[in-house]
């Protein structure tokens, strides 16, 4: 039988950025608001993010951008490419100020976080309201905030705290009474529940399970046979039972990745193994990068390349290769001439390579490493190094100081062809205040 995780009633909020990429563009520039905005994947691909009058044009998610060109001129569509440094940066400083909030937090992504509100005995929803006024005045970022007993019940709150106006941006169902609460469930769609995807909620749906509410009252012995544990728990959890621990991100820090990955598609197609190898050693710099960030060390490294699978007049070829370091390492320079040998292993003449990448394994933390008695012990000086790289990087931006066999004409970089400054970690890229005459 599943246990609650505590005697005393558990509250969580789940806190979320509305558009999160459209809205950290609209706090540098005020005239995008209430007007259609989308903003761009890499390489102007793809539409990643919309506002809602976006939405309202009937902008699906994940389109590629060319089927909504026409909306340019016909409804005044105004797009960007994808600034993730500006978004990463909103992000750090919306969950350090939704830390304040509460005494535990955990930052589920770049735009969401739970908070802990258990026994902090005040009306929620009117503390809900005070978050979203401060991380509007303090950021300019909306947000939802959905609360409930359980972190499933405060994410399907925040779907309604979202999607329906009347709640003001707050949806709390420990205000609700049982039968309001199951009327509300009867109208949401079991696929709206979180970790129930698409072929689960086409399984449910086979079983006339297309509700929350229908979720709600299922056989729970039905659905941990056909589903299992983790079902069950999502069960447990719409009836108010919590079996979901937060994690405790602001006490521990972020959980340290097992595996860290630096992919790109190019900008036009590269065929050289000059231009090949420049991009790669380019992508195993910023994976050390984010490797040291974590102050851990890697054991293995796979290196990957292919050619453009859309473009089925061309011919396709597509090949990886893991290869193990001597020593785990960070070393930013040690892992590109890692990379670099397994980029000449899988390489061959004759293709038009679209995206390469590096992927970084074994990884576990930099105290734990273990010499190797037949190599000298150059760890000391190398971090010595590498701090000095990160700084600088750091101070005066991305590439400041970079590896030479990156390149210094790197042609096949992302287009990005609207991408904004970036307002709030380069000096030179400061937003300028002006008076309109």
């Amino acid at each position: 039988m599943l246990q609650p995780l505590s005697a005393l009633r558990p509250t969580f909020a789940l806190i979320d950025a509305n558009n999160f990429y459209v809205s950290c563009e609209r706090v540098f520039n005020p005239q995008l608001e209430k007007k259609p905005v989308v903003v761009l994947s890499n390489n102007d691909g793809c539409i990643v993010a919309r506002s809602q009058e976006a939405k309202d044009l009937g902008i699906g998610m994940g389109i590629p951008f060319f089927q909504a060109k026409h909306l340019i001129q016909s409804h005044g569509l105004i797009w960007f490419s994808s600034n993730y440094t500006l978004y990463g940066d909103m992000s750090a400083r919306m969950m350090a100020l939704l830390g304040s909030f509460a005494p535990r937090q955990e930052i589920y992504s770049i735009d969401e976080c739970f908070l802990d509100l258990t026994g902090m005995h005040r009306d929620a929803v009117s503390y809900g309201q005070t978050i979203r006024r401060c991380t509007r005045r303090y950021l300019g970022l909306p947000t939802s905030v959905g609360i409930g007993k359980t972190k499933t019940l405060a994410k399907l709150a925040n779907h309604l705290a979202k999607k329906r106006v009347q709640y003001g941006g707050v949806f709390d169902w420990q205000a609700c009474e049982p039968l309001m609460e199951d009327c509300l469930m009867a109208q949401i769609d079991v696929g709206e529940i979180w970790g129930v995807g698409k072929r689960l909620r086409m399984q449910l749906r086979a079983m006339a399970i297309t509700t929350c509410r229908d979720l709600k009252y299922a056989q729970v012995s039905l659905i941990r046979q056909r589903f299992g544990v983790v079902l069950e728990r999502t069960v447990a959890e719409l009836n108010g039972l919590a079996c979901l621990a937060l994690e405790d991100t602001q006490i521990s820090g972020e959980k340290r990745k097992q595996q860290i990955i630096s992919s790109k598609s190019f900008g036009q197609a590269i065929t050289t193994l000059t231009d090949l190898s420049a991009a790669v050693s380019s992508y195993t710099a910023r994976a050390a990068e984010k490797l040291r960030q974590q102050d851990s060390i890697c054991s293995h490294l796979v290196v990957f390349i292919q050619t453009n699978s859309f473009a089925d007049q061309q011919k396709q070829y597509a090949n990886s290769i893991t290869l193990p370091l001597v020593v785990a390492s960070n070393d930013t320079r040690r892992l590109s001439q890692v990379a670099l040998r397994g980029i000449e292993k899988i390489y061959r003449l004759g293709y038009n390579y679209k995206k390469a990448g590096v992927m970084l394994l074994g990884i576990h933390p930099a105290t734990q490493q273990q010499g190797n008695l037949f190599v000298a012990d150059q760890h000391q000086h190398a971090s010595k190094v590498m701090h000095v790289m990160d700084h600088l990087n750091q101070k005066y931006g991305a590439n400041t100081l970079s590896l030479a066999g990156a390149g210094l004409q790197q042609h096949w970089r992302m287009q990005a062809a609207q991408r904004t400054p970036n307002y709030t970690t380069a000096w030179a890229e400061l937003a300028q205040a002006r008076a309109d005459r």
